[in-house]
């Protein structure tokens, strides 16, 4: 797909994936996971990151950005309709262990709507990419979700609470509802790579709760584009404010979101 914002976000991601895999040398020359490990992750998050935004600044100042961190003031032009969402690392925890599943998210939204989505796997070289109303890719081949059309067939993604979360007695007994209900619930830690898998068929379903937009943004288009439905649990489209999502194939988006309805009733 040729576009500008498009190559830019592509352009972004490549130069994050380059301060990432440097990381990565150096934490495999570690002999065990330390502190160190840690303080390298955090390293490269912050790295990545500005490597982003400077990318991404170059080329478009009068944009807004705004990061993974809560809080965090956007840079760029703070009053811009055009905002990026970027998470230069999307599964911190599994670089900083060598765990291989691991993606740099970049989104770009005009207002309240995304238009143009990024997700790339630096470890196996998989660049997952979608314009609004022009599809989703992987690597230049158009994606389609699955046809799946059974909870009970399906694969499931999910992504756990935090165990300090307000939000982890509120998921358990959606977890263990679903777990008993579909082919199988995989949880990979890496919620952008997961909606990516989504849009791609590898997973049929995904359901999250308590993240941020940077988290989402990029994978809900994914599958939106590649023809799948996102929404939050009450059944709108406000999942980038309420973070709980639900992205599926069409088949069984409606039975995921009455089952986890159901186990929070």
């Amino acid at each position: 797909m040729s576009d500008p914002s498009l190559a830019v976000a592509v352009r972004a991601a490549r130069n994050a994936a380059a301060v990432i895999s440097d990381a990565a040398h150096d934490l495999k020359r570690l002999p065990a996971f330390s502190k160190e490990h840690g303080d390298i992750a955090s390293t490269a998050d912050a790295e990545a990151g500005n490597a982003i935004v400077t990318t991404l600044l170059a080329a478009f100042p009068d944009h807004a950005v705004v990061g993974d961190e809560r809080g965090a003031a956007r840079r760029g032009n703070p009053d811009s309709t055009w905002c990026w969402i970027v998470d230069p690392i999307d599964g911190t925890a599994n670089f900083a262990h060598g765990y291989p599943y691991y993606a740099i998210s970049i989104a770009l939204a005009h207002g309240a709507e995304l238009t143009h989505a990024v997700v790339l796997d630096p470890v196996h070289d998989e660049l997952f990419t979608a314009i609004k109303a022009r599809g989703a890719q992987l690597n230049g081949v158009a994606l389609r979700v699955s046809a799946c059309s059974k909870l009970e067939h399906a694969l499931l993604g999910t992504v756990f609470p935090t165990r300090k979360s307000p939000k982890l007695e509120a998921y358990l007994p959606i977890f263990h509802a679903l777990i008993g209900r579909g082919a199988g619930v995989r949880r990979a830690g890496a919620c952008a790579l997961d909606l990516a898998y989504v849009a791609a068929g590898r997973l049929d379903g995904l359901w999250v709760m308590s993240l941020k937009s940077s988290d989402v943004a990029a994978g809900a288009l994914l599958v939106q584009e590649a023809g799948g439905r996102v929404g939050d649990f009450a059944g709108g489209a406000d999942f980038l404010r309420s973070n709980e999502v639900i992205a599926a194939t069409p088949g069984i988006f409606s039975a995921l979101r009455e089952a986890i309805g159901a186990a929070m009733s």
